[in-house]
């Protein structure tokens, strides 16, 4: 189904027939679909921004017809009156399931079979996007396959793929890294407003080499398109609010894209504000938050290369909950901003080897405070950081089939003050790598790349004998490879494996940490003899997309000759009476496995599941600590054209496996609900999202939760979405 909206006019000559093509979903445009005049049997065909053209026609009435592999077919009878000589016909496209191994979704044309899993598999977005939004970007994320939520309360949460946290994990904004602490520490939040997003990507494989030299973890990658890709015909834009019941939590939130050609411009603001959380045994107190963010961006457009730069503000003032052991009686507040422009030049390479080469350069800085109950500055961290990268991309540069090759630096000035005795240090990373994928045939396709890294970090205090050892200048060496390769066994199965080095520089607070940090109430104890994080991985997968059935099935294991982990020694501090956590490199496994599917049992009536398990354990068998247990989502949702409904239950395993000092968590299974519903108006698109979590108000708990022992996680929870897409 389309939905068709025009402007009237009562002018009856020969007009020019043309319009624009929107996925009613992402409202994006969507290219290379076929428009037909059935009378005149006249074909066109939208271009890279939707856009088609027929001429000028003298036609009273026509039947248009829009033929594309991945959306509905539409056909309408068309009343030239209605028509205005100067604007377009806007017709709106509604996906469907497609079948086939090249996938086309929201105008991006795959021919990598290693990009058509990726969509299936990693890819949020649209509908199932807006359904999932949550207060932050890890529980947005918390039912997809292999990720879980490392949280000390509602605002300070990041999400773990397959046990893997902190530093392992990059998240990045439009493939930049976001610059904060909310890898370092639990207490420390993300700053990344998910509402804003278009899409939301999990990075695993070789292509993560091009951004980091961790390729066991990934990367997850919110796609805002600050700098807008490309230009509109009209000015278009979304707006849109969110309010749940469990911490009495609002949002608001508007975008807009404005075509000054040769220029596009691109203006976001959101606000959220959250009051304390809600729980089935009582009120979580001091976990309260309060955001803003707000951006603006321009993209110059010049014989198909462009010219861009961004601006974006983030400020976040939350609570970090209190009552636990080691931590203070009414909590921690927490106040941060960061403020980051990016610069970004695509410039097309003609005759050459490579297609194109893009050049990049982002600055930010980073503040972050920490309040005690009475008011006082606890600690404080400042970070400077400067990065930029240059990129030379090929396609069909014998015997690759399309890649990357580039350099990247970047640059930190890192300061702490206040109740803080990590050193400030200041770090430099220069790194080259390479990426390729080579298409055997159409059906075997591999990828490979390799990162080699060079880092230095400078602690601004040195200090020889110090109690945890020589805090002083260090370089590290790193090299890191994977490669992949994915095989079509039939016309819809699949099979793949992948192998991996890895190699990680230890963080500044891995290495010279040495004193109480507030509000993650620990003393921390750093190590500034660490070697650099290594080790050895493997994967095996398949997957099957058939009619109406899809499964991705996954086996993996990695293997780490230094992995760098804080553990609980049991001591406590007795000066601040915290616990002591102290960093080491320890010979360590992670292994387990993925599964999702997808059953159609009828054309309206669909069954998914998705499940994943990690086991992680030290050389001599001991469990690893915060490993998220077996866990798992079942759902059943019936569709019928722009209603869709469903329930589903969240489930996880008691986790037994446990580190010294670590607590038990108990296993549950928990209800929600959800229905959604489209409509059009004038020149406008409506979709409405109203989703119950925790239907029946049970008490359950977080393995990865700092705070599980004093309160569960949210009790029966209203979560109400409203996104308004809009053309003028």
């Amino acid at each position: 189904m389309v939905f068709l909206f025009i402007l009237f006019s009562s002018v009856l000559y020969s007009l020019p027939i043309k319009g624009v093509l929107i996925d009613i979903e992402t409202n994006k445009p969507v290219a290379n679909a076929a428009v037909q005049i059935l009378r005149l049997n006249r074909f066109t065909t939208s271009d890279s921004l939707g856009v088609f053209n027929f001429g000028e026609l003298n036609l009273e009435t026509f039947t248009i017809k829009v033929s594309h592999v991945a959306y509905k077919e539409f056909m309408e009878i068309i009343d030239s009156k209605r028509i205005s000589s100067k604007q377009n016909i806007i017709l709106y496209l509604v996906p469907k399931v497609i079948e086939i191994s090249t996938v086309i979704i929201s105008d991006r044309t795959s021919t990598s079979l290693f990009e058509d899993m990726s969509e299936l598999t990693s890819v949020l977005k649209g509908k199932t996007l807006q359904k999932d939004l949550s207060q932050n970007l890890a529980s947005t994320l918390k039912n997809e396959t292999g990720l879980a939520v490392r949280s000390m309360g509602p605002a300070p949460a990041r999400p773990v793929i397959r046990g893997l946290g902190g530093d392992r994990v990059l998240i990045s904004e439009d493939g930049v890294k976001t610059i904060d602490l909310s890898a370092t520490s639990p207490d420390h939040a993300v700053t990344i407003e998910p509402f804003s997003s278009e899409r939301i990507e999990v990075i695993r494989g070789p292509k993560v080499l091009t951004k980091n030299s961790n390729s066991f973890g990934g990367i997850v990658n919110i796609i805002n398109n600050d700098i807008p890709n490309g230009i509109h015909n009209s000015f278009y834009g979304t707006s849109g609010f969110y309010i749940e019941s469990a911490n009495k939590g609002k949002l608001g939130d508007i975008s807009a894209e404005i075509p000054l050609s040769p220029v596009a411009l691109k203006l976001s603001f959101s606000k959220r504000k959250t009051s304390d959380l809600s729980t089935p045994i009582g009120t979580l107190k001091n976990s309260s938050s309060e955001n803003l963010n707000f951006s603006g961006g321009a993209n110059y457009f010049f014989g198909g290369s462009s010219l861009g730069a961004s601006f974006n503000n983030y400020e976040l003032d939350y609570g970090v909950p209190g009552g636990f052991v080691g931590a203070h009686p009414n909590g921690v507040d927490i106040s941060m901003f960061r403020r980051q422009v990016n610069t970004r030049l695509n410039y097309i390479l003609p005759n050459c080897s490579f297609d194109k080469f893009d050049l990049g350069f982002t600055g930010t800085v980073y503040r972050h405070q920490e309040f005690e109950s009475s008011g006082k500055i606890g600690s404080e961290f400042r970070i400077e950081n400067y990065s930029g990268y240059l990129e030379f991309h090929n396609n069909e540069l014998k015997p690759f089939s399309e890649g990357v090759i580039g350099i990247s630096s970047d640059y930190r000035k890192f300061t702490a003050g206040g109740y803080v005795f990590t050193s400030p240090a200041n770090s430099l990373n220069i790194a080259g790598y390479i990426f390729q994928e080579i298409h055997i045939s159409e059906k075997l396709h591999l990828e490979s790349a390799l990162r080699f890294s060079y880092d230095n970090i400078s602690p601004l205090r040195e200090k020889q004998n110090s109690a945890i050892g020589a805090i002083k200048e260090l370089d590290f060496y790193n090299l890191s490879a994977s490669f992949s390769g994915l095989i079509e066994v039939s016309s819809k199965v699949f099979i793949g494996a992948n192998f991996s080095k890895t190699s990680r520089t230890p963080t500044i607070e891995e290495l010279f940490s040495e004193g109480p940090h507030l509000a993650a109430y620990s003393y921390e104890i750093g190590n500034p003899n660490l070697k650099s994080e290594s080790g050895y991985g493997g994967e095996f997968f398949a997957y099957h997309k058939f009619g109406a059935l899809f499964f991705h099935l996954s086996f993996y294991g990695n293997y780490f000759t230094n992995y760098i982990i804080p553990r609980n020694s049991g001591e406590i501090n007795y000066a601040t009476f915290l616990p002591v956590y102290i960093t080491s490199g320890v010979e360590a496994k992670l292994y387990g496995s993925e599964l999702q599917a997808e059953l159609y049992i009828t054309d309206e009536l669909k069954f998914s599941a998705s499940g994943s398990y990690t086991i992680g354990e030290l050389e001599n068998g001991s469990p690893l600590p915060q490993i998220p247990p077996l866990k798992g989502l079942v759902e059943l949702s019936y569709t019928k054209e722009q209603f869709i409904t469903g329930v589903s239950i969240e489930l996880a395993n008691s986790q037994e496996k446990l580190d010294q000092f670590e607590e038990y968590t108990a296993g549950y299974a928990i209800a929600n609900a959800f229905v959604q519903y489209s409509f059009e108006s004038g020149e406008t698109i409506h979709n409405m999202s109203l989703t119950v979590d925790n239907i029946f108000n049970k008490e359950y708990r977080n393995h990865l939760s700092r705070v599980k022992s004093i309160m569960p996680e949210a009790g029966r929870n209203f979560r109400l979405t409203y996104k308004l897409y809009f053309h003028l």
